[in-house]
Protein backbone atom coordinates (compact mmCIF):
# COMPACT_ATOMS: atom_id res chain seq x y z
CA UNK A 1 0.00 0.00 0.00
CA UNK A 2 1.36 3.31 -0.80
CA UNK A 3 1.20 4.12 2.82
CA UNK A 4 3.41 1.15 4.12
CA UNK A 5 5.66 2.24 1.09
CA UNK A 6 5.71 5.90 2.55
CA UNK A 7 6.42 4.57 6.12
CA UNK A 8 9.17 2.72 5.02
CA UNK A 9 10.93 5.26 3.59
CA UNK A 10 10.93 7.89 6.00
CA UNK A 11 12.57 5.41 8.34
CA UNK A 12 14.92 5.15 5.69
CA UNK A 13 15.60 8.28 5.79
CA UNK A 14 16.21 8.39 9.30
CA UNK A 15 18.49 5.94 9.82
CA UNK A 16 19.96 7.35 6.74
CA UNK A 17 20.94 10.89 8.69
CA UNK A 18 21.52 8.85 11.94
CA UNK A 19 24.43 6.66 10.06
CA UNK A 20 26.01 9.89 8.77
CA UNK A 21 25.67 11.70 11.87
CA UNK A 22 27.38 8.35 13.20
CA UNK A 23 29.95 8.15 10.79
CA UNK A 24 30.68 11.71 11.05
CA UNK A 25 31.77 11.21 14.14
CA UNK A 26 33.43 8.75 14.06
CA UNK A 27 35.71 10.62 11.11
CA UNK A 28 36.23 13.51 13.45
CA UNK A 29 37.22 10.61 16.85
CA UNK A 30 39.50 9.16 13.94
CA UNK A 31 41.18 12.87 13.25
CA UNK A 32 41.24 13.55 16.69
CA UNK A 33 43.12 10.08 17.76
CA UNK A 34 45.63 10.32 14.87
CA UNK A 35 46.50 13.56 16.18
CA UNK A 36 46.84 12.14 19.78
CA UNK A 37 49.20 9.00 18.11
CA UNK A 38 51.41 12.03 16.69
CA UNK A 39 51.91 13.49 19.91
CA UNK A 40 52.27 10.72 22.07
CA UNK A 41 54.85 9.74 19.14
CA UNK A 42 56.59 12.89 19.70
CA UNK A 43 56.29 12.34 23.30
CA UNK A 44 58.26 9.31 23.30
CA UNK A 45 60.67 10.39 21.22
CA UNK A 46 61.83 13.19 23.94
CA UNK A 47 61.65 10.69 26.58
CA UNK A 48 64.07 9.19 24.54
CA UNK A 49 67.07 11.14 25.81
CA UNK A 50 65.36 11.34 29.60
CA UNK A 51 65.38 7.66 29.53
CA UNK A 52 68.99 7.11 28.88
CA UNK A 53 70.13 10.01 31.53
CA UNK A 54 67.80 8.54 34.39
CA UNK A 55 69.20 4.75 33.19
CA UNK A 56 72.63 6.52 33.64
CA UNK A 57 72.14 8.24 36.75
CA UNK A 58 70.30 5.52 38.05
CA UNK A 59 73.02 2.95 37.71
CA UNK A 60 75.56 5.69 39.29
CA UNK A 61 73.29 5.75 42.53
CA UNK A 62 73.23 2.14 43.20
CA UNK A 63 77.06 1.80 42.50
CA UNK A 64 77.34 4.43 45.28
CA UNK A 65 74.67 3.30 47.52
CA UNK A 66 75.93 0.02 47.87
CA UNK A 67 72.50 -1.89 46.21
CA UNK A 68 73.66 -2.28 42.77
CA UNK A 69 74.38 -5.75 41.01
CA UNK A 70 77.26 -4.45 39.78
CA UNK A 71 78.42 -3.41 43.43
CA UNK A 72 80.02 -6.67 43.94
CA UNK A 73 81.11 -5.53 47.93
CA UNK A 74 78.08 -3.73 48.60
CA UNK A 75 80.29 -1.14 49.49
CA UNK A 76 78.69 2.44 49.80
CA UNK A 77 80.19 5.65 48.69
CA UNK A 78 81.15 7.10 51.66
CA UNK A 79 82.49 4.14 52.82
CA UNK A 80 84.57 3.88 49.71
CA UNK A 81 86.48 7.22 50.70
CA UNK A 82 87.14 6.63 54.76
CA UNK A 83 88.29 3.17 53.56
CA UNK A 84 91.62 5.16 52.18
CA UNK A 85 91.58 7.14 55.74
CA UNK A 86 91.20 4.05 57.29
CA UNK A 87 94.41 2.53 55.50
CA UNK A 88 96.37 4.91 56.68
CA UNK A 89 94.88 4.79 60.17
CA UNK A 90 95.60 1.18 60.17
CA UNK A 91 99.78 1.86 59.18
CA UNK A 92 100.27 4.57 61.34
CA UNK A 93 98.32 2.42 64.05
CA UNK A 94 100.58 -0.57 63.60
CA UNK A 95 103.78 1.18 64.61
CA UNK A 96 102.70 1.45 67.81
CA UNK A 97 100.43 -1.92 68.04
CA UNK A 98 104.00 -3.79 67.29
CA UNK A 99 105.63 -2.18 70.05
CA UNK A 100 102.79 -2.96 72.47
CA UNK A 101 102.59 -6.48 71.17
CA UNK A 102 105.97 -7.15 71.06
CA UNK A 103 106.09 -7.74 67.40
CA UNK A 104 103.19 -9.62 67.70
CA UNK A 105 100.47 -7.58 66.15
CA UNK A 106 99.44 -5.78 62.53
CA UNK A 107 96.60 -4.11 62.02
CA UNK A 108 95.43 -3.91 58.24
CA UNK A 109 92.08 -2.38 56.45
CA UNK A 110 89.73 -4.83 55.10
CA UNK A 111 86.95 -4.61 52.58
CA UNK A 112 85.89 -7.97 52.58
CA UNK A 113 82.20 -8.81 53.16
CA UNK A 114 80.99 -10.77 56.63
CA UNK A 115 78.38 -12.99 55.89
CA UNK A 116 75.20 -10.59 54.50
CA UNK A 117 77.07 -6.64 55.71
CA UNK A 118 78.36 -4.39 53.85
CA UNK A 119 82.14 -4.14 53.13
CA UNK A 120 84.59 -1.09 53.28
CA UNK A 121 85.63 -0.56 56.81
CA UNK A 122 86.80 -3.42 58.40
CA UNK A 123 89.80 -4.28 60.65
CA UNK A 124 91.78 -7.63 60.36
CA UNK A 125 94.78 -8.37 62.82
CA UNK A 126 97.76 -9.97 61.16
CA UNK A 127 99.08 -12.41 63.88
CA UNK A 128 103.11 -12.96 63.83
CA UNK A 129 102.85 -16.37 65.82
CA UNK A 130 100.38 -17.66 63.46
CA UNK A 131 101.01 -15.90 60.53
CA UNK A 132 97.32 -15.58 60.13
CA UNK A 133 95.00 -13.02 59.37
CA UNK A 134 91.69 -12.84 61.37
CA UNK A 135 89.12 -10.42 62.83
CA UNK A 136 90.05 -7.99 65.38
CA UNK A 137 87.02 -9.34 67.19
CA UNK A 138 89.04 -12.54 68.63
CA UNK A 139 91.29 -10.70 70.27
CA UNK A 140 91.16 -11.25 73.96
CA UNK A 141 90.27 -7.91 76.26
CA UNK A 142 93.55 -6.46 76.80
CA UNK A 143 94.69 -6.98 72.89
CA UNK A 144 91.91 -5.18 71.85
CA UNK A 145 92.20 -2.56 74.46
CA UNK A 146 95.74 -1.68 73.06
CA UNK A 147 94.97 -2.19 69.99
CA UNK A 148 91.87 0.37 70.20
CA UNK A 149 94.85 2.56 72.27
CA UNK A 150 97.12 2.10 69.08
CA UNK A 151 93.82 3.07 66.77
CA UNK A 152 93.11 6.62 68.80
CA UNK A 153 97.02 7.34 68.61
CA UNK A 154 97.26 6.64 64.90
CA UNK A 155 94.31 8.46 64.40
CA UNK A 156 95.96 11.40 65.82
CA UNK A 157 99.00 11.07 63.62
CA UNK A 158 96.76 11.07 60.18
CA UNK A 159 94.80 13.89 61.59
CA UNK A 160 98.02 15.68 62.84
CA UNK A 161 99.41 15.05 58.98
CA UNK A 162 95.91 16.11 57.57
CA UNK A 163 95.78 19.47 59.32
CA UNK A 164 99.00 20.36 58.40
CA UNK A 165 101.19 19.54 60.81
CA UNK A 166 98.59 21.09 63.97
CA UNK A 167 99.75 18.91 66.78
CA UNK A 168 97.30 17.04 69.15
CA UNK A 169 98.83 17.78 72.42
CA UNK A 170 96.44 16.06 75.10
CA UNK A 171 95.37 12.77 75.05
CA UNK A 172 93.25 11.13 77.73
CA UNK A 173 93.06 7.20 78.50
CA UNK A 174 89.96 6.23 80.18
CA UNK A 175 90.64 3.32 82.15
CA UNK A 176 91.48 -0.69 80.02
CA UNK A 177 94.46 -0.84 82.00
CA UNK A 178 93.37 -3.39 84.41
CA UNK A 179 92.56 -5.98 81.74
CA UNK A 180 96.65 -6.05 80.98
CA UNK A 181 99.05 -8.46 82.47
CA UNK A 182 102.19 -7.18 83.95
CA UNK A 183 104.46 -7.21 80.75
CA UNK A 184 101.82 -5.30 78.79
CA UNK A 185 100.91 -3.01 81.08
CA UNK A 186 104.72 -1.85 80.55
CA UNK A 187 104.84 -1.95 77.35
CA UNK A 188 101.92 0.41 76.82
CA UNK A 189 103.02 2.41 79.29
CA UNK A 190 106.19 3.07 77.45
CA UNK A 191 104.50 3.84 74.40
CA UNK A 192 102.71 7.03 76.10
CA UNK A 193 106.10 7.56 78.11
CA UNK A 194 107.43 8.02 74.33
CA UNK A 195 104.65 10.41 73.66
CA UNK A 196 105.53 12.44 77.09
CA UNK A 197 108.65 12.63 75.94
CA UNK A 198 107.68 14.30 72.63
CA UNK A 199 106.04 17.05 74.90
CA UNK A 200 102.81 15.77 74.45
CA UNK A 201 100.36 15.61 77.71
CA UNK A 202 99.06 12.29 78.32
CA UNK A 203 96.21 11.63 80.93
CA UNK A 204 95.05 7.94 82.06
CA UNK A 205 92.25 7.71 83.84
CA UNK A 206 92.69 4.60 86.04
CA UNK A 207 91.86 2.95 89.78
CA UNK A 208 94.76 0.59 88.64
CA UNK A 209 97.43 0.53 91.77
CA UNK A 210 100.13 -0.41 89.65
CA UNK A 211 100.28 2.53 87.67
CA UNK A 212 101.14 4.60 90.79
CA UNK A 213 104.81 3.45 90.65
CA UNK A 214 104.83 4.54 87.03
CA UNK A 215 103.25 7.76 86.99
CA UNK A 216 104.76 10.18 89.16
CA UNK A 217 102.20 13.14 89.11
CA UNK A 218 99.01 11.97 89.90
CA UNK A 219 95.37 13.76 90.77
CA UNK A 220 93.57 11.47 93.58
CA UNK A 221 90.07 12.02 93.91
CA UNK A 222 89.72 10.96 97.70
CA UNK A 223 85.67 10.02 98.99
CA UNK A 224 84.53 10.60 102.39
CA UNK A 225 81.11 11.44 104.07
CA UNK A 226 81.00 15.23 103.20
CA UNK A 227 81.69 14.76 99.90
CA UNK A 228 84.95 13.92 97.17
CA UNK A 229 87.81 15.75 97.60
CA UNK A 230 90.70 15.60 94.93
CA UNK A 231 94.64 15.59 95.81
CA UNK A 232 98.20 16.15 93.91
CA UNK A 233 100.51 13.61 93.90
CA UNK A 234 103.70 14.80 92.79
CA UNK A 235 106.27 11.52 93.52
CA UNK A 236 105.96 11.14 96.99
CA UNK A 237 104.21 14.75 98.31
CA UNK A 238 100.71 14.89 98.66
CA UNK A 239 98.92 18.32 98.56
CA UNK A 240 95.07 18.80 98.76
Amino acid sequence: APEGAAALAAAAERESREGDAALAAARERCAALDRLSAGAAEEVRGLGPLRERYDRVARLAGLTAGTSADNERKMRLESYVLAARLEQVAAAATVRLQRMSSGRYTLVHSDARAGGRRAGLGLHVVDAWTGRERDTATLSGGETFFASLALALGLADVVTDEAGGTRLDTLFVDEGFGSLDEQTLDEVLDVLDSLRERDRSVGIVSHVGDLRRRIPVQLEVVKDRSGSAVRLRTGDVLAD
